[in-house]
């Protein structure tokens, strides 16, 4: 038996269930008004999962007011696309969806990006606290889209000079916290003020940071309980408990991903892969959280949350 053999990933009226069981657990909510007296009217058996509230009179399904409302497309199949998506480390591609779902290639990319949307968790607490660790670093992923310089001629000019570092590429800055969940960040430029503003909204003051050497984090740093280094320039990667290697680990398995499964993403969309990415990392199963819970978890977030589409919206 497949874990893909659950009723729900194949019968509607079990995938509605499945759906009601996550985000109802106390009975059925009307999304309209907000009701939960226990008196809406039944209606499934017109249409499968259909209610109507007893107070505003408006009809409704457990998918109103989260992303999957108006998807054309069987509730059944989102939710295999909600346990793919969340059981694959590195994530899995919306051709790959499309092939496995038997939908079409644009379909299952605006699905992908709905679930995304779902997982970003929008935490504002700070990370650490007294006696926690923190670890901060920045990456530079993909080429920023910019309009190409061109010559008096008006064709674009192509430099022979080959680019190093973080020139053109697009900036990700990370927080993770050891034992816990990471924060990303994709920023226009990664400079000293942007870091400053990030890591001192988001980490409590009481935590320990640990950096490598770069410039951007010792000013920053002083207002915390610690701030240690280590000189990746000199071949030091670690020194007791000071590292950076749990920040480069999660940046590992996003390139990774990235490149190796989505291969290229729009910078408009860079956020919500992060927050995928976040997602799966925050809810591991060195922490305890396994592939259905995982999947839960994920449901969990579609609740008042909208993305619609747009044809500008289609670069992937």
């Amino acid at each position: 038996m497949s874990v893909l053999s659950k009723p729900y990933f194949h019968d509607e009226a079990a995938a509605f269930a499945h759906l009601e069981g996550v985000l109802w657990t106390n009975g059925p909510v009307c999304p309209h008004c907000g009701s939960v007296s226990g008196k809406h009217y039944d209606l499934r058996k017109t249409r499968i999962g259909l209610r109507k509230c007893s107070d505003c009179r408006k009809q409704f399904t457990v998918k109103v007011g989260t992303v999957f409302e108006s998807a054309h497309l069987p509730l059944s199949k989102m939710l295999q696309a909600v346990y793919l998506m969340t059981a694959s480390k590195k994530g899995i591609s919306a051709h790959q969806l499309h092939r496995v779902l038997e939908v079409q290639y644009k379909t299952a990319w605006f699905l992908a990006h709905r679930i995304r949307e779902a997982m970003r968790s929008g935490e504002l607490a700070p990370m650490g606290g007294a006696g926690g660790v923190v670890e901060a670093d920045e990456t530079y992923f993909g080429k920023t889209e910019v309009q190409p310089t061109v010559t008096k001629e008006g064709k674009p000019y192509k430099s022979r000079r080959r680019k190093f570092g973080p020139a053109g590429k697009r900036a990700v800055i990370a927080l993770v916290e050891r034992g816990g969940s990471v924060r990303t960040f994709h920023v226009e430029k990664a400079n000293k003020v942007t870091v400053a503003s990030i890591v001192s909204e988001n980490i409590d003051r009481e935590t320990s940071l640990y950096t490598d050497e770069s410039a951007l984090y010792p000013e920053v740093g002083k207002k915390f309980a610690d701030h240690a280094t280590v000189r990746h320039s000199a071949d030091e990667y670690v020194r007791g408990d000071v590292h950076t290697n749990t920040v480069e680990g999660y940046f590992s398995i996003f390139k990774r991903g990235m490149k190796g499964v989505y291969q290229h993403c729009g910078e408009k969309h860079l956020h919500r892969y992060l927050a995928e990415f976040d997602f799966r990392y925050n809810n591991r199963s060195a922490l305890g959280c396994e592939d259905g819970e995982r999947s839960a978890r994920a449901l969990k977030g579609i609740k008042g949350k909208r993305l619609t589409y747009r044809i500008s919206d289609t670069t992937p």
